[in-house]
């Protein structure tokens, strides 16, 4: 009978193969470049920010339910998100929409200093487990909603924003600091645009980046509670 050690040997082989192939054949092949992202990715294991019964699918190239009606993002969402915002060790960066803690994660891999808020307390709670678990250190999780966060929190080096707003959130502007830039989507409740905006001193360029769909995002500067 195959010992528990050689078992989870096996498995980490196996999950270390599939991050491989995942990140060269979904990320990198899209055009993905930044070796820090890449490296984030290969690193951390996906599937431990997953349900236990979906471990299988981890690595596709889709996203994947969490509870509670949030999702993990695809992984190439992820890739490109983190990309724009141009993350470097170091930088304060602010998520809002903690979800399963991944996105976090690969923030803190990449030397930030991460501070995520998630409005669900049980996935609060299933973010700092999942984190945990993996071994990634030094993330701030604040339960509450992310539009509504004091100006006092920032100033913030970037902002990545997991949930769909109507409308590019001046909280969160405020909240960047000058040279700062955040990556969102902005649109309908079915159908968003990947939004990235650059703030330098009191003006706002606002760039566009395909088609995305996203779970809302509930708040004072949201939709409205579902």
């Amino acid at each position: 009978m195959e010992g528990e050690d050689n078992i989870q040997m096996r498995e980490e082989v196996w999950y270390t193969a599939l991050r491989k192939h995942m990140v060269d054949g979904q990320i990198a092949a899209r055009g993905i470049s930044d070796p820090a992202v890449l490296d984030a990715m290969r690193r951390l294991p996906r599937h431990l920010f997953v349900p236990e019964n979906l471990r299988d699918d981890a690595y596709a190239d889709c996203p994947l339910p969490i509870g509670y009606g949030a999702t993990i993002s695809q992984p190439y969402i992820v890739g490109m998100m983190t990309t724009l915002i141009e993350p470097k060790p170091g930088d304060r960066v602010l998520e809002v929409g903690a979800g399963s803690g991944y996105q976090a994660a690969i923030l803190a891999l990449i030397g930030c200093r991460v501070t995520t808020v998630e409005r669900i307390p049980e996935l609060a709670d299933l973010a700092q487990r999942n984190l945990k678990r993996a071994g990634v250190e030094g993330i701030t999780i604040i339960t509450g909603d992310g539009t509504a966060l004091p100006k006092s929190e920032g100033p913030f080096d970037a902002i990545i924003t997991t949930a769909a707003a109507p409308d590019v959130p001046s909280s969160l502007t405020a909240l960047l600091a000058d040279g700062g830039r955040m990556a969102l989507p902005v649109g309908d409740i079915d159908l968003q645009v990947l939004t990235c905006i650059h703030k330098t001193g009191d003006k706002l360029t606002i760039s566009h980046h395909g088609a995305v769909r996203f779970v809302p995002l509930i708040g004072a500067e949201g939709w409205s509670q579902l």
